[in-house]
């Protein structure tokens, strides 16, 4: 590896270690030409993860945006933000299992309902609502009804 002072080619490994959260290899390095001491991280790459929207757009995933609705739809209820990132972890790490490049948004909203609707019902339907478009009661009324069907069996 390249020394991020000198530029000198050639840096020599002092210690290896995985990172805090398990999910990299954290590097001491020296390099030989200048005695420069820097740190590297070494992670799985996964390929990138696209979105296909409803209209047929295809947009990178942003995490942070998922985040960012999720916690919408928490807003004032007992969850803390743990929840919030257990979930979207969970999401994650399911969408890279998916097995292809490309998502439908359909995928991704169906895991984030799945989510809510294990630890906080309200906040199911407060996604939902917006997810797919409620335009009147009898919408909250029919999602509801399923909800609670979906949960007998489960």
């Amino acid at each position: 590896m390249k020394c991020p002072f000198c530029a000198f080619l050639d840096t020599q490994v002092k210690d290896s270690r995985p990172s805090d959260d398990g999910m990299s290899i954290k590097r001491r390095r020296q390099c030989p030409s200048c005695g420069a001491r820097f740190t590297t991280f070494e992670r799985v790459e996964n390929r990138e993860i696209k979105i296909i929207k409803k209209n047929g757009e295809v947009r990178p995933f942003d995490i942070n945006k998922l985040i960012r609705s999720i916690e919408v739809a928490t807003r004032k209820r007992p969850i803390n933000s743990e929840n919030v990132d257990e979930i979207s972890s969970k999401i994650l790490k399911k969408l890279e299992k998916y097995g292809e490049g490309e998502v439908p948004s359909k995928v991704v909203g169906q895991l984030v309902m799945e989510g809510l609707a294990e630890i906080d019902e309200v906040a199911c339907v407060r996604y939902a609502s917006v997810y797919m478009d409620f335009n009147k009661a009898t919408d909250f009324g029919q999602f509801i009804s399923n909800l609670r069907k979906e949960n007998e069996k489960g």
